[in-house]
């Protein structure tokens, strides 16, 4: 592992262990809660007992809690082994092996997993390589969808691309953000398909619990007004290895 990006991520584990990954990551407020919530069911809608599955940028375990539930065989991969550690330890699921490695390079056999999924991960990556390893490892007819920030969202582009705002915030330093049309072509490049990107997600963590019952509607609705939604915080990405290539 001698990839500076990877070394960075790999202190950047060391970071979110010491001063807490679900508050830095926005998880715990009554608003971050919803929004996980919300990113657990459209991340593990296909996933069912069976089936082989791939996480990506597992983390602390946070969503791997619930994606076991599936009853899937999950293989929940990281980079950090201090946040693996945390994961270990309050995760005690049959169905989940936890793997500390760089998500675009693994020792996992070709055509391996049924569906590869992952929150707010590829951000952190060399998309190129993250996305020839998932075609890889996916087999003919497997499906992935990851959720991911979205770089026409204002907030979100002052943060990845401003360094005192990233630092502030508790970002990586090599991670970024995503246009809807940039993804579209990579997946395209990569031979996958089925693609669909779709921006969502106006709901801020930082919300005060009061305001929800009014915001968190007032969010799901803008997400329906074409041109507004197109700076939705966040871009859920489903797409698919074809069966024939």
């Amino acid at each position: 592992m001698t990839d500076k990006r990877i070394e960075r991520e790999i202190k950047h584990g060391r970071y979110l262990t010491e001063h807490g990954a679900s508050d830095i990551w926005n998880w715990s407020s009554p608003a971050g809660i919803i929004r996980f919530q919300r990113r657990v069911a459209m991340l593990s809608k296909y996933l069912h007992p069976g089936m082989k599955v791939l996480e990506l940028g597992c983390g602390t375990g946070l969503f791997t809690a619930e994606f076991v539930r599936s009853g899937a065989d999950l293989i929940a991969l990281d980079i950090s082994e201090e946040l693996l550690d945390q994961a270990r330890h309050h995760i005690k699921f049959p169905n989940v092996k936890f793997v500390n490695g760089n998500a675009y390079s693994t020792d996992f056999e070709d055509n391996s997993f049924d569906a590869i999924i992952g929150s707010s991960v590829l951000h952190h990556l060399e998309i190129e390589k993250a996305l020839t390893e998932i075609h890889r490892l996916l087999k003919p007819g497997g499906s992935a969808a990851f959720t991911e920030p979205n770089m026409l969202n204002p907030q979100i582009a002052l943060q990845k691309n401003i360094p005192y705002l990233k630092q502030k915030l508790g970002d990586s330093p090599d991670e970024t953000a995503f246009f809807a049309g940039q993804l579209r072509r990579l997946l395209r490049r990569h031979s996958f398909s089925k693609i669909q990107v779709t921006p969502f997600d106006f709901l801020h963590p930082a919300l005060p619990a009061k305001s929800l019952k009014i915001m968190n509607p007032f969010s799901i609705m803008l997400e329906k007004i074409p041109i507004i939604k197109a700076i939705a915080g966040s871009l859920y990405l489903e797409f698919e290895k074809p069966k024939t290539n």
